[in-house]
């Protein structure tokens, strides 16, 4: 008996005989039931590898934009109603 890989979402079993021919499709099956199981590892990896460079990223953002405000006020601009920056007007 051997699991077939069409059904989606549930187990179907099918009888494919017994003797070679059986064991032949036996050791098919967990080969493939092995792959897929090795590429849903690999993604699981990979997701947690790019929610760690989400991560940085939103990190470098911070950074970014904190030295980016900076520099902008010691070169004597503002920021108007929490949107556009502008240039302080020079008081005499």
């Amino acid at each position: 008996m051997a699991l077939n890989g069409n059904a989606i979402g549930r187990i179907v079993r099918e009888y494919v005989g017994g003797g070679a021919i059986g064991e032949l499709s036996e050791q098919m099956d967990a080969m493939e039931r092995e792959e897929r199981q090795q590429r849903a590892e690999a993604m699981r990896e990979a997701k947690s590898q790019m929610e760690s460079y989400d991560e940085l990223l939103a990190q470098f953002e911070t950074v970014a934009d904190n030295i980016g405000r900076g520099l902008l006020i010691v070169a004597g601009y503002h920021q108007h109603n929490r949107s556009e920056w502008r240039k302080r007007s020079e008081q005499a």
